[in-house]
């Protein structure tokens, strides 16, 4: 019998196998060279444990909290959109094994499912990712939100589109029945082709993130794609609730620098006055200490629901969070702390 993957590369090597070629591709690729994407990894690896011997680690406590809602350990389910081509189950077996974990899913627009379907399948807190495609499609999804239980508006900025998702994009049982098509099938003018929404300007600016806030009933708002400390301070003045610094997994666009490069600077400006949250590249419980040493309160995962999914549905995406589980508690009692409140970056050397 073969063992089941104990590392998230074996279990990447492992899904793959079952995988049809055109979902790992769209899994593991980035954007243009790919360039992006693999500093990604470059830079993380760069990261060198630093650890503090000789102090007693038997008890330890990997919760923290999230928005005011604890989740057991500081890895979340990053809205990875396309979930159901890895699986057909897709997000609704993401919701439950991320409930199962004791974490939180941030459920992609992209999904094989729709918000209300997703929510009902979700035991554990759940937030909505958001792309704005345009004013009308904001409009009838944002408010469904609340209603259905979810917890906060993950805003996507890093995605200006238009751009050639839909033919990578399928929904429950290969067809586009999902999120899109299921919200908007009243609304022809606003999809296209390949049953994705349509991108119609104007494009989200600052002036428009109270609105954005509004059609949600007030809802948390957390802004993801954060790049940059001038932007981070411009969500502040905006009353954004949280960030995740992230280049997108290196996905939308080449040429900038690790989502780990820029997050203690990051991190630095915006102190304690929001939230920090850290994705792209992450595939070890190392890389979340790493993550967490330089200032993220928690990171997000997205390839690795895609493996676990594609391996074994629920099952799979259980397995990839207790892999990430397991090695973060082990670096943790390793650099001698007790609790992910005594990270911080005498545990790390970079460079």
């Amino acid at each position: 019998m073969t063992s089941a993957p104990s590392s998230i590369r074996e279990l990447q090597e492992s899904a793959e196998k079952v995988m049809s070629p055109g979902q790992s591709k769209f899994v593991r690729r980035g954007s243009y060279e790919d360039w992006t994407r693999d500093r990604n990894r470059a830079k993380l690896d760069e990261i060198a444990l630093n650890p503090r011997l000789l102090r007693d680690t038997t008890d330890r406590d990997l919760s923290t909290t999230i928005l005011g809602e604890r989740i057991s350990f500081p890895v979340m389910c990053a809205p990875a959109g396309g979930q159901c081509a890895s699986h057909p189950d897709g997000e609704p077996a993401t919701a439950r094994a991320a409930g199962a974990a004791g974490t939180l899913m941030a459920l992609p627009v992209g999904s094989g499912y729709t918000i209300e379907e997703v929510a009902e399948a979700a035991t554990g807190p759940i937030w909505f990712q958001h792309i704005h495609y345009s004013d009308a499609v904001s409009e009838i999804f944002l408010p469904k939100l609340k209603p259905s239980g979810y917890s906060a508006v993950v805003l996507t900025v890093d995605a200006l589109g238009p751009f050639d998702l839909g033919k990578r994009l399928h929904g429950r049982g290969g067809s586009i029945e999902g999120n899109m098509f299921g919200s908007l099938r009243d609304y022809d003018e606003l999809l296209d082709d390949h049953g994705m929404a349509r991108w119609i300007p104007p494009n989200i600016t600052w002036d428009r993130l109270d609105w954005i806030r509004s059609l949600s009933d007030g809802l948390p708002l957390v802004i993801k794609g954060i790049r940059n400390v001038a932007d981070a301070l411009l969500c502040m003045e905006h009353g954004v609730d949280g960030i995740v610094v992230s280049n997108h997994g290196g996905r939308q666009f080449d040429g900038g620098r690790s989502s780990i490069e820029i997050l203690p600077e990051v991190a630095d400006a915006v102190g304690d006055r929001l939230e920090v949250y850290f994705d792209s590249g992450v595939r070890s419980g190392l890389d979340v200490f790493r993550a967490m040493a330089l200032g993220a309160r928690a990171v997000f995962v997205g390839r690795p629901v895609h493996w676990g999914l594609a391996y074994g549905g629920e099952a799979g995406v259980s397995l990839a969070l207790e892999i990430l589980r397991a090695e973060f508690d082990r670096v943790l009692a390793f650099s001698g702390c007790r609790s992910v409140a005594e990270i911080d970056r005498q545990h790390v050397l970079v460079g």
